[in-house]
Parts: structure tokens; sequence; C-alpha cells
């Protein structure tokens, strides 16, 4: 791995996951009503391991812990690792370091697409649990093949003209969110604004698995990529040289970034800065390789998303903030700290 050995690239992965770990393992002990940390790990413990323990806990707090708390930290990590791992590919695709899944309005189609299904109540037809997830994928989906339907010159997609074209997508999808919004009841109102401003408190369980597999199936195929990314950092017509076949490394890298990013905002609404911020953080520290750079990317994402929804649910508890005005109002003096320190040297 050029730089990066296999020995050193399993030992950041191993202090990444265990520092992952062990912040899931504080924020499940946070909230409204404050869990010690030792009786909240007693619980985990004897749940998942069979361990006994001497400490002793109520019944109440046992299902705050496994019914409550558990399902939100894992909802966080992963809506975190799909968003950071998503803005890690579409900044190497387009060589821009604003470049996100918010930027090129895949983030506001699969909202689009999720809201419909809100508002349609698909989630009681036979669609079930996949409706919303389904749905946010259509969303992202069409929205991705209009950016490069617009951008598409000559039988390529520039990288400038996508992101351009993705601006204008993206301001489209969003005022028809505003459509869509106007013309609902008043409950109806609330609930879609609240959950558009990136919420966790409504993703249920079973949505989990689901999440999961778009995750590891995605980020899989977009980790088989890594080596191409590298190359495609060098410019399109070097990588061409080089073996790459760059169109099809595009459509490939567009279609599973849109996958997990529909997936997520599917659950958790319009989260923004973490598919942004993230990447810039594991470059600025490990470099840009993408073999190391996209699982890294995913581990930061998560402990990000995690303490993020923590705070969300703590600062004005029992009132909760949505979870993506705490990463907007975190992420916008970061970046532009980021933007003041190294310029877009924070790419390279």
């Amino acid at each position: 791995m050029s730089r990066w050995t296999f020995k050193r690239w399993i030992f950041w992965m191993m202090i990444l996951a265990l520092l992952l770990a062990g912040i899931m393992g504080v924020s499940v002990s946070l909230g409204a009503v404050t869990i010690p940390l030792s009786k909240s790990w007693s619980i985990l413990a004897h749940q998942f391991l069979g361990i006994s323990t001497p400490g002793k806990w109520t019944a109440s707090e046992s299902s705050i812990i496994l019914d409550l708390r558990l399902p939100r930290v894992l909802s966080g990590a992963l809506v975190g690792s799909a968003l950071a791992m998503a803005g890690s590919v579409l900044q190497a695709l387009l060589r821009n370091p604003l470049a996100d899944p918010f930027v090129l309005g895949i983030s506001s189609g699969a909202a689009v697409g999720a809201v419909l299904a809100i508002l349609f109540g698909l989630g009681s037809t036979f669609l079930g649990a996949y409706a919303v997830p389904g749905s946010a994928f259509g969303g992202a989906l069409i929205t991705l093949f209009l950016v490069y339907f617009i951008a598409r010159v000559e039988g390529r997609a520039p990288t400038n003209t996508m992101l351009l074209a993705g601006v204008i997508v993206s301001s489209f999808f969003s005022a028809v969110i505003m459509f869509l919004i106007s013309a609902t009841s008043d409950e109806q109102i609330y609930n879609v604004t609240f959950w558009l401003m990136g919420n966790l408190e409504y993703m249920a369980s079973q949505s989990l698995g689901i999440i999961f597999l778009y995750l590891v199936a995605g980020g899989g195929i977009l980790f088989a990529l890594a080596r191409d990314f590298n190359l495609l950092s060098l410019g399109e017509e070097t990588a061409s040289e080089l073996g790459v076949d760059v169109e099809r490394v595009k459509k490939m890298a567009f279609i599973f970034a849109s996958l997990i990013t529909g997936a997520v905002v599917s659950v958790s609404g319009l989260i923004g800065f973490v598919g942004l911020i993230v990447p810039h953080v594991v470059r600025m520290i490990w470099g840009p390789d993408h073999r190391f750079l996209l699982p890294a990317s995913a581990l930061v994402g998560a402990m990000l998303m995690v303490v993020a929804d923590t705070l969300a649910r703590t600062v004005m508890a029992p009132t909760e903030i949505p979870v993506g005005v705490v990463t907007a109002m975190g992420g916008a003096p970061f970046f532009v700290y980021l933007l003041r320190k190294k310029g877009h040297a924070v790419y390279h």
C-alpha cells in the first residue's frame, strides 16, 4: 500500500475502531436520564456476552439502554460512516474539496423520494420497511442521472460541469421539497420539517439491518475502486493512460455513492457537513491514499455523528435538537477554519 504497509493499515484501523467503540459505549450512558457508565456497560455485557456482573439495574434502565439508546447510537454510526465515505468518493472523482452528496444534489434528490414515500404512506403498503429507503435511493439515482445527463458533453462528463449541474439540480429539488411541505397538513409539515433538519429519533430498529446492508455492499465496492481513485487524483487523462476506464469508474462510483447516501437520508433526513469535513480531516492527518482514506473516513464519520447526536439529545434535555443543526453549527465554523488555514491545499 505504498507508504501504507499492511501492518500499519491494520494498526490504525484497530485504533480508530477502538475509539469508535469507546465513544459509542459512553454515548449509551448519556441522555435525559443519566445511567452510570459501569452500569450501562454491565447491561450490554450481560445482553450480548452473557457476562453476569455484581451490579444491579432496573428493567427500565435495561430498556433505555437496549431499546432506545443502543439502536440510536448504532444508527448514528451507520449514517456518519455512509456520509463520510460518500463525501470521500465524490471529492476524489471531482477533484474538488467542496464536493459532497449535498453539493451534487444527491441528498436533496434522496430527500424528495423519502418525503414522497412518507406523505403517501408507502410504508403501510406491501413495501413495508423498504418503502422509504427504496424511494430515497430512487430519488438519489434520478438525481444522479439528471446531473450526469446535464453535464455530459460528447460522451463525457467534465467534473466542473458536473459540479455546476449538481448545484442546479440540488436547488431545484430543494424547491420541490418546499412545495411538498407547503401542500401538506399542519401535523405533516412539522414531522417532515423536523425530519429534514436531520433526526435519528424515529429511525426504527428494523431499519438498522437494511442500512447496514446498503453500507456494506456500496462501501465494499467503493473500497475496491480505491486504487482507481488514487490514479484519478492525478487527472483523468493521466489515469486513462495508466489503464483506468475513467467513465466506467465514475459511473460506478456515483451509483454506489448514491446508494449509501439515499439509504441513510431515508432514515436520518438531511445532515450536512459530515461528508464535507471528515474526508478533509482524515486526509490532513493520514494522507490522500484512498485505500486508507475510505475506511478511515467511515470510522471517523461514525465517531462524529455519534458525538453530534449525543449532544443533540443531551444539551437541552429533555428537549431534543435536530442532529443536522448540531453538525451545521459545528461544521460550518470548522470548515471556515480549514479554508483559512490551508486553503485548497487541504485536498492535496
